[in-house]
């Protein structure tokens, strides 16, 4: 079975997305290469996890209402509403509002300042 290793963040402004995503996770990103791709650590490698990297956007943003052409990734949290609060606070805005995935937790969908969808999930085996 062939498991997902890496992951990759499109930015039209690098600078924006790695101070949005630092402030919201704790995120570690480290130039590599010829100084336009950045690696991103998620955290300690004895975790559960993949790490990424984030790289300049070639075209356009992903335009408003459109449908997600991409992989959509989630990190799990502490709680989905200080991270929704916190990631709105840096910039992000709402995708899909928080709801239940009944006995796994709580999920909800926000857009980075450029626009890209990542999800928020929280362990709640009670959620209904």
């Amino acid at each position: 079975m062939a498991r997902v290793t890496h992951f990759e963040i499109h930015a039209a402004n690098t600078g924006t997305l790695i101070a949005f995503y630092t402030q919201l996770f704790g995120w570690k990103f480290q130039p590599w290469g010829n100084g336009s791709y950045w690696l991103i650590e998620t955290g300690p490698s004895a975790e559960a996890g993949i790490n990424g990297g984030l790289v300049p956007r070639h075209g356009a943003s992903p335009s408003e209402g459109a449908a997600v052409n991409a992989y959509v990734c989630t990190v799990h949290v502490q709680s989905v509403d200080e991270a929704m609060s916190k990631a709105f606070a840096l910039g992000g805005t709402l995708a899909l509002p928080k709801m239940a995935v009944p006995t796994v937790g709580w999920l909800a969908y926000v857009k980075d300042p450029d626009g890209n969808i990542l999800g928020l999930m929280q362990t709640d085996p009670g959620a209904k």
